[in-house]
């Protein structure tokens, strides 16, 4: 592909470089040797120097229609000329409504509500509200206990990060993190599962340690269960055979409401319009953000359970059932950028052909198992996590070593701990594919 032009594009000094606090970066590291994006397109990013970079995890796991959509761009620009902004309290904006029943229509049934928010941490914040809100209304205040996950991921806002189970996000802010939390263990088993392509055996029991949470605290005081259907940050960690409709069962069981984290797996990645629809569980709330947009404007959403949402109903007309909100959401140039993808992903039938090409990517990611290092390789859909041998002693870790050797070679990669972690557009080509993997594999080999 002929790289687009984008004039003025140059590389920074170094002293450019130092007003920026970037996140979740080491950033004396990388500014001292900065890796920078100019301009995208298709399946490819540009650096200003003009080398090409094959986007192998679709910007950060949000750009699943692919970069530059004109479609995209044109409704932004569109809607920025007829209205920049609209207040979202007590008021509201045709283009909310319009994308808010397009959401609903790509749901699972009987979850009908949206409530709209700016990014993934915001939907999680809203959810875990709407989840200890609704055990209220219902009459039972005393249910209070969030239940997360070990190595989990939901966001860096204090109620996410406290059901959230990743160390390293954790640590520094545990004296004041949200009391009232547990957590079930993860569900990775590398010594029974290394190498499952897709769901693995082993591991569905693990669900039952609810039961344990259940008998510690008293089913009175459990809220809400928060998990990722597969958790993606922490390396990609696909689900076992049963469990998820195990963990359904529990909390049906026991009245605990049930919250699916979908800002990775919405919108196709699994082939599927969510990861309820891929795993056949419906949860009682689900998160969304990233691919809403095809991550062009910030945005997250909240899908709620008819029930649940009835339930905030009941009060008089003129009050507020929710007091939570923030000033940009449903914003009118979002929503615009959110419609022009869902134009594209019916169109083009992206979770379709994410299914299509589900069984070459595994194939192709599984042909690297023997590679020096490699004691692990994960999948489903269009996700592929790749897990080193942990050595102590090094740092940085050889995942980040690989990482940095993939972009050198044209592959941009997502370090995590030990982990790589891939997942493209969901537009990729099989022979993009089979290049991913080939310069994947060059760079694993390269890294000593």
């Amino acid at each position: 592909m002929t790289a687009p032009q984008a004039p003025g594009v140059r590389a920074l000094t170094r002293e450019e470089l130092e007003a920026h606090w970037m996140p979740f970066t080491a950033n004396r590291q990388y500014k001292a040797k900065p890796r920078l994006l100019s301009h995208a397109k298709g399946m490819h990013y540009w650096t200003p120097e003009g080398r090409q970079i094959l986007d192998g995890v679709a910007g950060l796991w949000c750009v699943n229609a692919g970069h530059g959509r004109k479609e995209v761009s044109e409704a932004v620009a569109r809607s920025l000329d007829q209205m920049d902004f609209a207040p979202p309290f007590q008021m509201g904006h045709p283009q909310a409504f319009e994308l808010a029943n397009a959401i609903v229509k790509i749901a699972p049934q009987g979850m009908d509500h949206v409530f709209f928010v700016n990014s993934g941490s915001e939907a999680v914040e809203t959810a875990l509200k709407i989840a200890l809100q609704f055990q209220r209304l219902k009459g039972e205040g005393t249910r209070t206990r969030l239940i997360g996950r070990e190595r989990g991921y939901h966001g860096v806002n204090f109620g996410g990060m406290t059901v959230g189970g990743m160390v390293p996000n954790r640590k520094v802010w545990s004296a004041v993190m949200t009391p009232g939390v547990d957590h079930l263990p993860h569900t990775l088993n590398i010594a029974k599962n290394a190498f499952s392509r897709g769901m693995p055996e082993h591991g569905a029991e693990l669900a039952n340690e609810l039961e344990r949470l259940v008998g510690l605290h008293d089913v009175s005081n459990i809220a809400a269960v928060i998990v990722e259907p597969i958790a993606g940050s922490t390396g990609v960690l696909p689900p076992p055979k049963g469990y998820l409709q195990r963990l359904r069962e529990l909390c049906t069981k026991h009245g605990i409401l049930l919250i699916f984290d979908e800002v990775i797996t919405g919108f196709g990645r699994l082939g599927a319009a969510t990861g309820a629809e891929r795993y056949g569980v419906t949860p009682d709330l689900i998160t969304l953000a990233k691919g809403i947009t095809n991550g062009a404007i910030p945005m997250g959403a909240v899908l709620v359970q008819r029930e649940l949402h009835d339930a905030f109903m009941q009060g008089a007309r003129a009050d507020i059932d929710l007091y939570h909100g923030y000033t940009y959401s449903g914003h009118p140039v979002a929503c615009a950028a959110a419609l022009a993808t869902f134009t594209i992903f019916e169109r083009e039938q992206l979770p379709a052909r994410a299914a299509s090409l589900a069984a070459h990517w595994e194939s192709a990611a599984h042909a690297l198992r023997g590679l020096p290092g490699v004691i692990d390789i994960r999948n489903d859909g269009l996700i592929a996590g790749f897990e080193f041998e942990a050595q102590p002693a090094r740092a940085p870790t050889r995942a980040y070593e690989v990482f940095r050797a993939c972009f050198e070679r044209g592959l941009l990669a997502r370090a995590t701990g030990n982990i790589l972690a891939f997942s493209p557009p969901l537009t990729i080509s099989t022979a993009e594919i089979d290049q991913l993997f080939a310069i994947l594999a060059e760079a694993i080999r390269a890294t000593p």
